[in-house]
């Protein structure tokens, strides 16, 4: 096992009104809320009784089915790769309240399934759920598109270390649960994976925690000397900032996790994950010289003050080097598949 010394910030006594989530973004600085969701409804049920907690969940139920991931005793709650590349588990479409049926029947076993429902959107699935259970958080904080919030559930699992594109406020409600964070810059000593298939969607790291290689992954000590663990009870809730990898584990036989991710970019904005994808396509392998000069002009157009490239343009001359807006965005797509289709 890994040992960590260092540990997330906690605050005591907070309510959500006085999350300053500027500071924690710009200052790159994950944060503990301690006990700021314990008056939950759902909280509460869940210190009753896993019993409880499902019990509550149950009345919400829209009966639309779920993906659940099952996989055999032996991966030990790690949902990852098998030896040849594929999956150690398989996917299901399930009723919630089936699902938690057969979490609750192997409670007590030693040798249980491994069994999760991740990212699951709340209103869809359990309307009303929200009503009673929310930070109930200014809108205006989460910008334009607002927050998706979503349902984590199951018995003792592993999230393998992996990263997000938006911010995240996690809220443990029932159970606990142990983050292990790292900042962005420590991509590569977290080894990712393949960029498909992956077990949850997103790229996860290829160490395995429990049982580390160093011979393998001689730099993985590296990213240990980086990190620091969020060790959640239930009402506790954890923020951190978008792209910083998190390995999550759930310790104990029944928990459930609500989490709320935004990203304040106007919608009409693309994913930067095209971008990485195309850089594939069109950088990674030319001659070093090449790509460093590109290193020049991406600093220049991209990752340097919004304003820079097109400041000494007559406003009529800028077009995309001015500020973008919907329309800007449009015509940028429809040149961007015009040059990839030719």
């Amino acid at each position: 096992m890994i040992d960590i010394a260092r540990r997330t910030q906690v605050v005591e006594g907070a309510r959500p009104g006085d999350i300053d989530f500027d500071a924690i973004l710009r200052g790159q600085s994950p944060t503990v809320f301690k006990g700021m969701a314990r008056d939950w409804p759902l909280v509460q049920e869940g210190l009753q009784s896993p019993a409880a907690a499902m019990a509550y969940l149950n009345r919400f139920q829209a009966g639309h089915p779920v993906v659940a991931y099952v996989g055999p005793p032996q991966i030990k709650g790690r949902f990852f790769y098998d030896d040849a590349g594929g999956m150690n588990f398989r996917s299901e479409r399930v009723t919630l309240d089936a699902f938690m049926a057969r979490i609750a029947a192997s409670l007590d076993e030693p040798q249980a399934p491994s069994l999760y429902v991740g990212s699951t959107d709340v209103d869809t699935y359990l309307p009303g759920l929200r009503a009673e259970n929310d930070l109930g958080l200014d809108p205006v904080l989460f910008g334009e598109q607002g927050p998706l919030v979503g349902l984590w559930l199951g018995n003792r699992t592993t999230a393998t270390a992996h990263y997000d594109m938006s911010n995240n406020i996690a809220c443990c409600v029932v159970g606990r649960r142990r983050f292990t964070l790292f900042p962005p810059g420590q991509a590569a000593n977290l080894y990712p994976g393949p960029l498909e298939p992956t077990p949850g969607g997103q790229v996860v790291s290829m160490v395995d925690f429990r049982e580390p290689d160093p011979d393998r992954f001689p730099n993985f000590e590296k990213a240990l000397a980086a990190a620091q663990v969020a060790d959640l009870e239930a009402g506790d809730v954890l923020v951190y900032p978008a792209l910083w990898w998190h390995h999550v584990e759930a310790l104990d036989p029944f928990n459930v996790l609500i989490n709320y991710w935004w990203n304040t970019a106007p919608a009409f904005m693309d994913t930067p994950m095209n971008t990485l994808l195309h850089g594939l396509l069109s950088l990674r392998d030319r001659p070093d010289h090449e790509k460093q000069a590109w290193r020049a002009l991406f600093d220049y157009y991209l990752f340097g003050p919004a304003d820079r490239a097109g400041a000494h343009l007559p406003e009529p001359m800028r077009g995309p080097l001015g500020p973008l807006d919907a329309l800007q965005a449009r015509r940028l797509r429809a040149l961007l598949l015009n040059r990839l289709n030719r």
